[in-house]
């Protein structure tokens, strides 16, 4: 548990992450795409992963680096596109890191109570993974 101002949040569990997955998963069928999916805690720990059989491989690692993403801007990766173009304040932000960044969409951060707790990264569909990833925070634990 993290203690912020007085106010104590609970971490999500490995269970809160699987909950996520499912949600996400759930999305994705009924689309009939195939995606991975990566949660991460507030500190970048993988919590929960899942790969559709035919996601492409390349899928595992786009999550994984939209949610890392989401995380460390501390907003949904779709939001963030413009900022890294060649005319924006953050161009040469996605190759300046050790474990680079993935501004693309797909990736949102996770809140309780007000305080960033973690993050998701649907990576497969690029026209769809934000509005999966979006549908997936929003739906009820």
């Amino acid at each position: 548990m993290s203690t912020t101002a007085g106010t104590t949040v609970t971490p999500p569990s490995t269970r809160d992450a699987e909950i996520l997955i499912d949600a996400a998963r759930r999305a994705t069928e009924a689309a009939g795409v195939t995606v991975s999916i990566t949660v991460l805690d507030a500190g970048g720990r993988l919590l929960a992963f899942r790969r559709d059989h035919q996601a492409a491989l390349i899928s595992g690692e786009t999550s994984t680096r939209k949610a890392r993403t989401a995380l460390q801007m501390g907003a949904p990766t779709a939001d963030l596109v413009v900022l890294v173009k060649p005319d924006g304040p953050l161009h040469s932000l996605p190759t300046a890191l050790d474990k680079p960044l993935l501004f693309s969409a797909g990736g949102r951060p996770i809140h309780r109570e007000g305080h960033l707790i973690g993050a998701i990264g649907i990576g497969g569909a690029p026209e769809q993974d934000h509005s999966f990833a979006g549908a997936t925070v929003a739906a009820p634990a």
